[in-house]
């Protein structure tokens, strides 16, 4: 970076920084971290690399716990000279505030090469954005990597500690390892008890009215945000999110609902209103019942939060929101969740957690439209566990002294997304089949430097009113000449639009030729611009250079068919074991990792096959495949004809996954699909059905490591072929108890008559089956698992319970799920993989297994095989004669058992 950038934001006539000069240490090179106490307290890490201090800037200051991954925002480089900084940066300087030294000494590559060369592989090392050295400070030790996030513009890198004798298991914080006489915890303490006089302003009385239970709310005031970050015309453009993978934990951080609505600002003076959206759209006349509440407010203020029309469940419902106008029978509201300005003065600069105190109280009387959207603070994970099972759209995640910057997209405010989603532009739409109206897909692009780009096509997600609708609004934008700049292949004749209508799209992934994998339509997007929809804005995998040739390309167009036997060795043993015992005809794609699999006539199309799904064991997506073709012989029979819900893991089991069910559109040909319509949603689900070994091994490749099916088959699908008592523990419940908990399932089945079969879940419970023959309905035969989970509970209540509800039953108890026969219920199915550590197997076991000693771990993918070749009809008895609940119900009461029943 150099110095310039440095000298350009410092007036050194003001401060007593040191002026910007490169320099070097005689001996080793130098770090130093300085604790900084500006607009809000972080700590500076600074590294010496080519006479300057590379620099970043770490919100929670380094760790000593490997766990902790510390964000670190690199800044500009400062001279050599400021490692030994410290002071007051007086008001109105840039960093104003007070610096400390915290931690220094000297810094070396892993390898504590001489000088000159630990430069250079350190200089390499920070170019490549895995830079890795060793410490010697009074605080920090050992070895250290900063790395740099991947296709990120904020020069975001993690810090982190490496395991090794100085590192600590236990929670770290840099605060905690400062001196409580420091030079700023004396200036803040002093600050606080009133002998350094704070200078009244505007802001700081608002701030001070956080907790002020009389808040005084004024008339009148200016319209727009004063002294705003920057010019304001007509409107405010809200503050925006970035998008992270994953939920986490912290306790400086708050998580709110991500509402599946409009984003809309709610600029309020008195009984003047106006309503708009991100990109300053007019909603006054779209949603007069919202503003009409907000006249009644009679306050003045800046509101942002997101307008939403709920169902009677509380669910927000995006498409009811955009036909608003024509079925307002549904609850609108406005959800607040922050507020820019109170009567005429700025809160932006205040932080989250105060201007929501401010937002609480400014919203205090309870009403029907407008709400104030609540948050909670430090459980990220369980909240969004929380929305996954309430199937909402996802949370957001918030820095709890965050500041407001309009219009700015920032890493302190974070959306997790339940599922990927992004917009895309409507170019055309391909002829309807079958008993299909209006249209078949549409066919969606993405602009890219001013042209249109074809980025592939969806019929997933319609309705029949959502067809009609999307019909109407395509049909006077029809073209002849296609909007592409490139020729694009559909299956079917297209009829080209004016590529205006933007929609957003849910997918799994981007391929590498730049096209969504598995789209599907979820709602317009009225409130978005075709020219907003770019690449550079929504930031998908690059596309490939067209033209551009790797010198491989002979070895690519005409690939040898190899040998596909990989072996992969158990953790803590020498001895190698082979995951299959088949060797299958592979060819190699384009992508060297990429390869094909031939089943007879049909080809399987396989990417990453190396990928990595299990760190530890070293296990890849290969590794998968290979046991699933191994095992299939054994498996199919209990999947054929039976609707798969697909639990997708595509990048291994520390991915928390999904479940995809609606996946038959988008499968090839050859694999067979059921549309069942689905009450929750409203229409078809396109099920596939897993018949074949080619099927088996493309669901592998969707990053399918578990299987599972539907209990019934589609010729019977109301009428399940067995019965399911499903034992699954707490988290301190022994498996010692599962085993108890299972002969006790099977000595009260016994009672009734019934012989039952015994399988591990592969995770930390046991299933126990009973065959039925498609004799009953579920509700039927979920009665009868209940009254059997009842006798089973009054035998064992100390440790097992009916309580469904995770709280109320606590982390004690065993829960007795008889839940699991319902009509669309899955559980992982015989002989499936599971994405657990070891890569356990979902195994049948004999009863005379059943005792202590018995270890899900028994079974994985090292051994399975030749376990079930060793047993291959233990398990089949579950898909053979079905039990009589007539009789089994007279035994019961025979044996005095239902008597109070």
């Amino acid at each position: 970076m150099g110095l310039q950038l440095y000298n350009k934001k410092r007036n050194f006539k003001k401060t007593p920084e040191p002026s910007g000069k490169a320099g070097k240490s005689k001996s080793e090179l130098s770090f130093v971290v300085q604790r900084h106490k500006a607009s809000r307290l972080h700590y500076d890490f600074r590294l010496e690399l080519d006479g300057v201090l590379k620099s970043w800037a770490v919100p929670k200051g380094p760790s000593l716990n490997p766990g902790d991954k510390r964000l670190a925002m690199m800044v500009e480089d400062h001279p050599f000279d400021y490692k030994d900084f410290a002071g007051i940066i007086p008001e109105g300087n840039y960093g104003a505030g007070i610096v400390e030294i915290w931690d220094k000494g000297y810094f070396s590559d892993l390898d504590n090469s001489e000088k000159t060369v630990a430069e250079k592989k350190l200089k390499a090392g920070l170019k490549a954005g895995n830079l890795k050295f060793r410490l010697y400070g009074k605080k920090l030790k050992g070895e250290f990597v900063l790395v740099k996030l991947k296709g990120n513009d904020d020069n975001a890198w993690l810090l982190i500690k490496h395991k090794d004798e100085y590192a600590v298991k236990e929670s770290y914080s840099s605060e905690e390892n400062t001196p409580k006489n420091s030079p700023i915890n004396k200036w803040l303490a002093a600050k606080k008890s009133g002998k350094i006089p704070v200078k009244k302003t505007a802001k700081k009385k608002i701030q001070s009215t956080a907790d002020d239970t009389s808040f005084p709310v004024k008339k009148g005031g200016s319209k727009y945000l004063p002294a705003a970050t920057k010019k304001l015309n007509d409107y405010v453009k809200p503050m925006l999110a970035k998008e992270t993978d994953k939920p986490f934990n912290d306790k400086n951080w708050v998580y709110e609902i991500k509402w599946d609505g409009y984003r809309a600002i709610a600029d309020i003076n008195g009984t003047e209103v106006s309503l708009y959206s991100r990109n300053g759209n007019t909603f006054n006349a779209s949603y007069p019942i919202v503003v009409n509440a907000l006249k009644q407010l009679n306050i003045h203020a800046i509101l942002d939060g997101e307008i939403v029309v709920m169902e009677e469940n509380g669910k927000a419902n995006f498409q009811l929101l955009q036909h608003y106008g024509s079925d307002s029978n549904y609850s609108i509201q406005f959800c607040v969740f922050d507020v820019l300005s109170i009567n005429g003065q700025n809160t932006c600069d205040l932080p989250l957690v105060d201007r929501k105190k401010l937002l609480k109280k400014l919203l205090s009387v309870e009403h029907d439209v407008i709400k104030y959207s609540e948050h909670i603070e430090e459980e990220g994970v369980a909240f969004f566990e929380a929305a996954r099972k309430s199937d909402l759209e996802g949370i957001m995640a918030k820095q709890a002294d965050s500041q407001y910057y309009p219009g700015a997209r920032t890493s302190e405010w974070l959306k997790v997304k339940l599922h990927k989603t992004t917009e895309a532009i409507i170019a055309g739409f391909t002829e309807p089949t079958g008993s299909r109206k209006h249209f078949g897909a549409l066919v969606l692009g993405i602009m890219d430097k001013g042209k249109l780009e074809y980025i592939g096509h969806t019929g997933s997600g319609f309705s029949t009113a959502g067809l009609t609708n999307m019909n109407k609004l395509m049909k006077p934008l029809i073209q002849k000449k296609s909007p592409f700049a490139e020729k694009v292949k559909t299956n079917m004749p297209v009829t080209w639009i004016k590529p205006v209508l933007v929609c957003e799209i849910k997918y799994t992934e981007w391929t590498k030729e730049g096209r969504l994998r598995h789209p599907i339509f979820l709602r317009l997007r009225s409130d978005k611009k075709a020219d907003q929809v770019n690449l550079k804005a929504l930031k998908p995998v690059k596309k490939p250079v067209k033209g551009a040739m790797s010198s491989r390309k002979a070895d690519l167009l005409a690939p040898k068919p190899v040998k596909l036997v990989k072996t992969v060795a158990k953790k803590g043993s020498t001895a190698k074991k082979t995951a299959h015992a088949e060797k299958i005809p592979v060819k190699t794609a384009q992508n060297k990792n990429d390869k094909t699999i031939t089943f007879g006539k049909i080809k399987v199309n396989v990417s990453n096959f190396d990928k990595v799904f299990w760190p530890e064991e070293g296990i890849t997506k290969g590794d998968v495949i290979n046991y699933y073709i191994s095992i299939s012989k054994y498996i199919l029979p209990y999947l054929k004809d039976r609707p798969e819900s697909l639990k997708r893991n595509p990048n291994g089991i520390k991915d928390f996954g999904f479940f995809h069910k609606d996946a038959g559109n988008q499968a090839p040909e050859w694999v067979k699909s059921k549309p069942i319509f689905s009450e929750s949603t409203n229409k078809d689900v396109d099920y596939i059905l897993c018949n074949n070994q080619p099927t088996l091994t493309y669901l592998n490749n969707l990053g399918c490591i578990e299987i599972n099916p539907w209990h019934s088959t589609i010729q019977a699908l109301d009428h399940p072929d067995y019965l399911i008592v499903d034992i699954d523990p707490s988290d301190e419940n022994t498996f010692d108890q599962v085993i108890e908990t299972a002969n006790v399932v099977h000595d009260v089945f016994k009672q009734a008559g019934v012989e039952s079969y015994c399988k591990t879940s592969g995770a930390t419970g046991l299933h126990i089956y009973v065959p039925a023959q498609k004799k009953y309905t579920y509700d039927q035969l979920k009665d009868f698992s209940h009254l059997i989970c009842i006798l089973v509970q009054e035998q064992l209540p100390a440790f097992t319970t009916l309580e469904r509800n995770l709280k109320k039953r606590g982390n004690k108890m065993i829960y007795l799920d008889h839940l699991q026969n319902r009509r669309g219920q899955t559980i992982s199915s015989v002989y499936s993989l599971r994405p657990k550590e070891g890569a356990t197997v979902s195994m049948p076991v004999k009863w005379k297994e059943v005792k202590p000693g018995l270890s899900p771990m028994d079974f994985t993918i090292y051994n399975s095989l030749k376990r079930i070749e060793r047993n291959t009809e233990l398990f089949s008895p579950v898909l053979g004669k079905g039990i009589d609940l007539e009789k089994c119900l007279k035994l019961l009461n025979k044996q005095g058992v239902l008597a109070e029943y």
